[in-house]
């Protein structure tokens, strides 16, 4: 329910405020005093998108704020799933500033149009006369049906199974498409695979071989630079370790003779082992290095196959080609077992279908079930509004499973005796269409989700008996929701719980739209002033006063 409303700076309001009744509130004025204006600011705080050309002074923001009693909307998963702050009473901004920068906030935390867009059909259903593309719409009145059967579970129960059938044809038509793929590229991958599995390549092997290759290509000169330096160390007269074992005879010699030299032996003799280590490794390498050029060869053609093969796929290492083998196998291996992949998906898929078409066919025979009764119930409705010859036809067409459902339907109308229902956009004149509009709203108030109802002249063209029927069924509808009607029928606005009045100010330098709440009093003046002019007579006021008796 919306408990107030505030507009700053938008087209020709420069500020107001109202708070509706939690029934029944009119709102009245002369054509372009402003009462379009405050829908259009309504429309922004629902979502509806916004330029600079709103702002009244160009120099400073537009603000639109809304304040609502949602506590017994039930929305309290929606704003967890929108990561919003839930509060009872819950409050929407919206600003525009001069640059033409467009902010939105619900409870003072930013969100995106779209999500507003979601919370404000929640909040507010807005209903004018020229409302007629979405009623014309086969979608919303698939709705219609839907709220009015009170499809609810089946619909839910629809759309799991449809989703999961989404998710099997998906499944299935990826698959196909991949096999195709995999086939034009299978014979080209076994060979790839082949080609990389015969070498039987391993983990470091590159790095392996290659360290054995340039000992190999270089052994008889290694060898012979070893044996040179194994000459140096074990020489008997020149040798390194002779003049070793001399100087650590002297070493020994002068710790005897003074303990300071204890510590330059104890060094002397670390580097002598581990001089005698170098020269034992030395040896060690002289016995393990051969000169083998059948092997220097096997492992030159190795390295060929596999420089080859990593310039062939454009990779850099033995790993990468490893990888890539990992890989091939696996194309080759889904290839093999293509049919029986491909034979299951299709099962999936078959069987899914089967479950949606049965959920689906739950749901069209509640639906179509209730095709009768939404005729009638509309067609009585429309008789009491003055259009007793009106006739409602739900006209049904079977289709493929959709996202809402397999039925496609359209409301087919008529208003006068002797003619066939057509299709609402070829048959309803604008005050034909205003009350069927109504009617509908009347009819799905109890179905239908809808917290504060707006009708913007949506009794323009009909006689004042007739609005007087229709406001009768607008107080039936605020008992349980809010209502706000714009009006020009002294019948109809005579009715709400509230009177409020929509005027151009013209006292200062730009003109200005403002509203005012009516008392009894400027009530009545105004009723009466709405049915014989600006001057009204005793009778107007008089006549007045009895439609506030009402």
């Amino acid at each position: 329910m919306l408990k107030s409303l505030s507009i700053s700076n938008y087209a020709l309001i420069d500020q107001l405020h109202m708070q509706p009744s939690p029934g029944l509130s009119m709102i009245t004025g002369e054509t372009g005093a402003g009462k379009s204006i405050m829908l259009g600011a309504v429309g922004l705080l629902l979502g509806n998108r916004s330029d600079t050309k709103v702002l009244l002074h160009e120099d400073k923001k537009c603000v639109i704020e809304g304040i609502f009693d949602i506590a017994d909307y039930g929305l309290k998963e929606f704003f967890e799933q929108a990561e919003l702050d839930y509060e009872p009473t819950c409050i929407i901004r919206r600003e525009i500033s001069p640059a033409g920068k467009s902010r939105s906030f619900v409870n003072d935390t930013p969100v995106l149009l779209e999500g507003l867009k979601s919370l404000g059909g929640f909040l507010m259903d807005v209903h004018s006369q020229h409302d007629t593309l979405q009623l014309g719409e086969g979608s919303y009145q698939l709705s219609l049906i839907d709220a009015f059967a009170q499809t609810q579970q089946e619909f839910i129960n629809y759309k799991t199974d449809f989703r999961a059938f989404q998710k099997a044809h998906k499944t299935f038509k990826e698959l196909s498409k991949k096999a195709v793929e995999l086939q034009k590229e299978a014979d080209f991958n076994q060979f790839q695979l082949e080609e990389l599995s015969v070498l039987g390549l391993k983990e470091n092997e590159q790095d392996e071989l290659e360290s054995t290759q340039e000992i190999l290509e270089n052994a008889e000169e290694i060898k012979l630079k070893i044996n040179e330096m194994l000459n140096l160390f074990q020489d008997e007269q020149f040798g390194i370790m002779q003049g070793m074992s001399q100087v650590q005879h002297g070493m020994q010699s002068l710790e005897r003779l003074a303990h300071v030299f204890a510590s330059l032996k104890d060094r002397f003799q670390a580097v002598t082992i581990e001089l005698k280590d170098i020269e034992e490794t030395l040896a060690d390498e002289d016995s393990r290095v051969e000169i083998d050029f059948e092997r220097l060869d096997e492992i030159r053609d190795r390295l060929s196959k596999i420089y080859q093969l990593q310039k062939k796929h454009g990779v850099a290492s033995v790993e990468e080609l490893m990888e890539l083998e990992r890989e091939l196998a696996d194309k080759v291996f889904q290839v093999q077992n293509l049919d029986e992949t491909l034979e299951k998906a299709k099962r999936e898929l078959e069987k899914s279908r089967e479950q949606v078409v049965d959920s689906g066919m739950l749901l069209r025979k509640k639906r179509q079930g209730s095709f009768k009764d939404f005729q009638n119930s509309l067609e009585n409705l429309l008789a009491a509004l003055g259009m007793e010859n009106s006739k409602v036809v739900m006209e049904h067409k079977s289709i493929e499973p959709s996202p809402d459902g397999m039925d496609e339907i359209e409301l087919l109308f008529s208003a006068n005796k002797g003619s066939s229902p057509q299709p609402l956009k070829k048959v309803a004149s604008g005050g034909e269409f205003s009350r069927l509009l109504f009617a509908i709203k009347y009819l799905m108030a109890d179905k239908m989700a809808m917290p504060t109802l707006i009708f913007d002249e949506i009794d323009t063209g009909i006689s004042g008996e007739v609005a007087l029927k229709m406001v009768g069924m607008m107080q039936d509808i605020s008992k349980k929701h809010q209502v706000i009607c714009i009006t020009h029928l002294p019948q109809v606005a005579g009715q709400g719980d509230l009177h409020y009045f929509v005027y151009k100010d013209n006292s200062s330098e730009k003109t200005v739209s403002k509203i005012k709440l009516l008392d009894r009093e400027e009530r009545v003046l105004e009723l009466a002033k709405m049915i014989s002019g600006a001057s009204p007579s005793a009778s107007a006021i008089e006549s007045a006063k009895e439609l506030l008796r009402r």
